[in-house]
């Protein structure tokens, strides 16, 4: 492209962290919802890789999220 320019960019990590995490990952359902969709966007990314190798599948290939809950403990419990 003519006239194209590249410009450096600097972020500071920790601050960022530091934000995303006291501000947004404070929030139940904020954290809840980010945490379902990381997992749909891996598994998403994991099936774009398996049509050129089928191999990264594990087990059946059948991709889940779930997501269960201990109301005693109060915990949550998150795999694929």
């Amino acid at each position: 492209m003519k006239g194209q320019e590249t410009r450096g960019f600097q972020s500071e990590v920790k601050q960022l962290l530091h934000l995303m995490i006291h501000s947004l990952y404070s929030n139940k359902e904020i954290f809840l919802r980010e945490l379902i969709s990381n997992a749909s966007d891996a598994a998403d990314k994991l099936r774009f890789r398996a049509l050129s190798n089928p191999d990264l599948y594990e087990g059946d290939g059948e991709l889940r999220v779930r997501v269960s809950f201990d109301k005693d403990k109060r915990t949550l419990d998150h795999c694929r």
